[in-house]
């Protein structure tokens, strides 16, 4: 089978930092699913391993972490999913990824492609749909509400929220709960696409976060979703957040941040890794197929839209490597996606 991957840990500009290459394909057994990839979408985590985590064995190492597809064959204990079902998942951080002609993945992480989206348009949606889900519901634990019709006394702040994980947050949390939502954005494009998504406002990151609140009329908030840079910005999250507020973030600091700053007001933190269920095979796995349901539903509903940002075409090493350049370059505004071999 086709796939994109990489032996040594190179930058991204270097001609052998993502290469094509042939592998076997695998067989399915116990409760995997062997899917046909149709779609895929690049993240920061994407990024993040090809520098740092090199090939072992001499073996190829293929990223990605985002797919949907067509079940082509299933393992002898698979109980949800048969051939012919299309499906989208962002697989297990410990095992090859999906820039690949076929993957296997663990059935219980898997959801149904939403019928409305076309494969792009979905595969910009598992991986960061995870994160935002489990940050808001799980770690966060914020209500969800039979109606938005009016506001609660939750005031969310999302720091980086015209990313990738802050593109469906911002809608979940304005679909799913009555908290107010408060995104933050640096540039037009960027504060636009928010505003686009649901935020009730959007501020600049690049100002003092709690003079940006005081311009808009609010004081402090409940909760504060840090999705990057959490170290440039605690000191004024810790400044914006009310007693017993809670903080949750999923970036890893560059400098260390001191959490003593938490304790006079009592500051609950909230640390959200999505592959953890995968990764401890967790009692609880099968939640991330229950939301990725959820998710696939509210799109279908009309209540949520795919947050892809930009198409590369095809599947290969010379489009991966524009988009993780992109990546790097921390200019990117939603998903990008590329689709087809």
């Amino acid at each position: 089978m086709k796939a994109i991957g990489y032996l040594e840990s190179l930058n991204i500009d270097h001609q052998d930092s993502l290469v094509d290459v042939e592998l076997p394909t695998p067989k399915p057994a116990g409760r995997d699913l062997l899917v046909k990839v149709e779609a895929i979408s690049v993240n920061p985590v994407d990024t993040k391993i090809r520098v740092n985590v090199p090939a072992q064995n001499s073996e190829y190492k293929v990223l990605g972490w985002d797919a949907v597809g067509e079940v082509i064959e299933v393992g002898e204990q698979a109980q949800f999913y048969k051939k012919g079902d299309k499906v989208f998942y962002a697989g297990d951080l410990t095992r090859p990824g999906t820039n690949s002609e076929y993957h296997l993945v663990d059935e219980r992480i898997v959801g149904h492609k939403p019928q409305s989206l076309s494969n792009a348009e979905a595969a910009a949606l598992p991986l960061t749909a995870i994160t935002a889900w489990e940050l808001l519901f799980d770690r966060l634990r914020l209500q969800q509400a039979s109606s938005q019709d009016s506001k609660g006394n939750d005031r969310i702040l999302v720091i980086g929220a015209a990313g990738g994980v802050g593109s469906i947050l911002i809608q979940l949390a304005a679909r799913l709960t009555n908290a107010t939502v408060i995104g933050t954005a640096s540039r037009p494009e960027s504060q636009q696409w928010v505003k686009e998504l649901g935020a009730d406002y959007v501020i600049d990151h690049r100002k003092p976060l709690s003079a940006e609140l005081k311009r808009i009329g609010i004081d402090s908030v409940s909760h504060v979703v840090s999705l990057n840079a959490t170290d440039q910005h605690f000191d004024e999250i810790v400044e914006c957040l009310e007693p017993q507020g809670k903080l949750g973030l999923i970036d890893d600091p560059q400098s260390p941040i001191d959490i003593k700053k938490l304790k006079l007001k009592s500051i609950s933190l909230h640390w959200e890794f999505m592959y953890t269920r995968t990764m401890f095979d967790t009692q609880d796995i099968e939640k991330q197929r229950d939301l990725l349901n959820s998710v696939a539903d509210l799109i279908d509903a009309g209540r949520i839209k795919t947050t892809l940002g930009e198409h590369y075409g095809l599947i290969n090493a010379e489009n991966l490597k524009r988009a993780h350049g992109n990546l790097e370059s921390g200019k990117a505004i939603g998903k990008i996606v590329l689709e087809g071999f």
